[in-house]
């Protein structure tokens, strides 16, 4: 069994929400779910570290880093309509890129083969001047850059399998020809970004990567655009770190998500991660707002990752696995613009 390393935090507890989709429940679902399947003893479980300001600055801008220190420090309050913060929001995500940080230090030091950073509160959605979308700074763009910075990895790819699309970090890479971003997500769909023709500016044209899909996909769709688009195109690529925005509201159960991926279907798509590059792969938890099918996903996600030898299954029934003609048609248009850029079949 591969060395993996899992950074799990009581701090991300403290980021108050009240009654939100993105509580302190969803976390304690899945470390509980770790635990009571018996995958935490196949782990090795760290807490996190506090990122430094200038950490958090090789993404975001002072003035806005500033902005949410000082809400925080005041009490409290929103960044958007459902981006809330308390007083101890702050502190809190710091701690949640400082988690991401750490995973991704062992791994680049060849202490961890690969692991995931349980964190809240998520970061996908935050631009360079504002949180969005229960986003406060962006976790797994500003880890990109501190391993190009730290330790000259120079490739890295982003794979953001959340039902709603990253557009906080696709906007951060969009100029970038080292940071491939691949998003599979829900359209049309909150935030609204992620259309097949965003595909990066200057010299990162043909490094963004969209396959939007509609509602009501199950896993045997997004497997197809895995094994057509991001295979081939990671394979071309060439990536030496693969960070996942690993998001789980695309499960069938999710309250806010549209789409009908199992834990299984999470399961097949780290398979397929694995077959790009078998180890220096990070995941950080985005979406997932049941706590009880957020547990099987995450566990189901490490069990690949750890090569893990427990055995379990989700006990919920699955809708039917079939490909929609929507779904071959949104596959096929975003396999016609990729091949402007990509050897594709």
């Amino acid at each position: 069994m591969s060395e993996f390393i899992l950074v799990y935090d009581e701090i991300y507890l403290k980021h108050d929400t009240g009654d939100h989709p993105e509580s302190s429940r969803r976390l304690l679902s899945a470390f509980r779910t770790i635990e009571r399947l018996g995958l935490k003893e196949k782990l090795r479980v760290e807490n996190s570290r506090k990122a430094e300001l200038i950490e958090i600055a090789y993404i975001h801008s002072e003035d806005y880093i500033e902005e949410v220190r000082r809400i925080c420090e005041s009490g409290g309050g929103y960044l958007d309509f459902d981006t809330p913060l308390s007083s101890l929001s702050f502190e809190v995500a710091l701690h949640a890129v400082g988690g991401v940080l750490k995973c991704a230090e062992e791994i680049a030091e060849g202490k961890a083969e690969n692991g995931m950073a349980l964190i809240r509160p998520p970061g996908h959605h935050a631009e360079i001047n504002a949180g969005m979308g229960f986003c406060i700074f962006n976790n797994v763009g500003i880890a990109t850059r501190y391993l190009q910075y730290h330790y000259g990895i120079r490739k890295i790819l982003i794979i953001d399998w959340d039902v709603h699309h990253g557009n906080g970090t696709q906007h951060a890479f969009y100029y970038d020809p080292n940071v491939l971003f691949f998003s599979i997500h829900q359209s049309p769909f909150y935030p609204g970004t992620g259309r097949i023709d965003e595909i990066g500016a200057g010299e990162g044209e043909g490094f963004t990567v969209n396959v939007p899909l509609p509602a009501g996909c199950t896993n045997s769709a997004y497997l197809l655009a895995f094994e057509e688009l991001l295979v081939p195109i990671a394979s071309e690529f060439s990536p030496e770190f693969i960070l996942i925005s690993a998001g789980f509201d695309a499960h069938f159960l999710d309250p806010i998500g549209g789409m009908d991926i199992s834990s299984e279907g999470f399961e097949k798509m780290s398979k397929v991660v694995r077959g790009i590059l078998d180890n220096r792969v990070l995941l950080v938890l985005e979406g997932g707002y049941n706590p009880d099918a957020l547990g099987y996903s995450v566990a189901k996600t490490i069990k690949v990752f750890s090569e893990s030898d427990v055995e379990f299954e989700e006990p919920y029934n699955p809708p039917i696995d079939r490909i929609s003609n929507k779904a071959l048609q949104a596959i096929k248009e975003a396999l016609k613009k990729q091949k402007d850029y990509w050897n594709l079949a």
